[in-house]
């Protein structure tokens, strides 16, 4: 584990894989709490297949997210959600 400038342990970050399956899509972007919703902070990588992927070490915790796939916003199928501000809905990934 990292060690703070306080003293205090800092909880070691795990990988987290993200996927979205959208073989039509031009861009795809990861955006969320953990990356302060900027929709241009993390561009996924198209496979061979389709699927858009990205992977991201995160600290445990609970984030919310979602993809921005050409410019809309589409949530991960695999997800669980909770509801947002503006009437829509979040994916909830949660690290341990």
């Amino acid at each position: 584990m990292a060690v703070k400038k306080n003293g205090r342990k800092k909880p070691a970050r795990r990988r987290v894989s993200f996927k979205l399956d959208a073989p039509k899509a031009q861009r795809v972007n990861l955006v969320g709490t953990f990356n302060h919703w900027d929709p241009k902070a993390r561009t996924l990588r198209q496979d061979p297949k389709g699927t858009w992927k990205t992977n991201m070490l995160l600290e445990p915790g609970q984030y919310e997210f979602r993809f921005l796939v050409d410019g809309n916003w589409r949530n991960d199928p695999e997800s669980k959600y909770v509801c947002n501000a503006f009437g829509s809905e979040n994916c909830v990934r949660v690290v341990e």
